[in-house]
């Protein structure tokens, strides 16, 4: 990297340490995309290194992708594909289930999550929101309901997370959070 001035990276790049052990004339990393965790921001600043990001770049596609996987995931899309070419159609099996009257919970209410709410709300779905640093005032003006993660879990029939990767997030979910949700969520 010691030879550009600047880099561009993905999320599946990693720049380590040891990637900007020798930085030469590097002087930019941009991120095409909203995370940065991929990045050791701590080395680039060491050496001198800005590292920016494209915030927005990618909140319609990663909420619309969010809504694909839902529908796909209610409607057991994936297993009515294989049936039918299987050369079979099992109907009753691949009923779903509706979004409308379902209860979502968001966790990370930035860009992502803020869009995906408004896109639950067309559906007449109740929106539950955790993020601490989402004041209630915003929540309000979203249409979405500021509640704790526990009660998040308790009660959503979906949940969906938008949140960065740092140690705060970071297993955020694991048995005992799993064993608090709906058996059918």
């Amino acid at each position: 990297i010691g030879n550009y001035e600047g880099l561009v990276v993905r999320s599946a790049t990693k720049v380590t340490s040891e990637v900007l052990a020798h930085p030469g004339r590097l002087q930019v990393i941009g991120r095409a995309g909203a995370g940065t965790d991929n990045i050791d921001k701590d080395a680039a600043t060491k050496a001198g290194i800005v590292v920016m990001n494209t915030p927005g770049g990618n909140t319609v596609s990663t909420c619309e992708h969010t809504f694909a996987l839902l529908m796909s995931l209610c409607r057991n899309v994936p297993q009515a594909h294989a049936s039918m070419e299987q050369g079979r159609w099992d109907r009753a099996k691949f009923m779903g289930t509706e979004l409308y009257h379902k209860t979502l919970g968001i966790v990370g209410v930035g860009r992502i999550g803020g869009a995906v709410a408004k896109r639950a709300l067309a559906f007449e779905m109740t929106v539950l929101a955790f993020d601490p640093i989402l004041t209630k005032l915003k929540a309000d003006a979203l249409g979405v309901e500021l509640v704790s993660l526990d009660e998040l879990i308790e009660r959503s029939d979906f949940i969906t997370v938008h949140a960065p990767k740092t140690t705060g997030t970071d297993n955020l979910f694991g048995s005992e959070q799993f064993k608090k949700m709906k058996r059918t969520c």
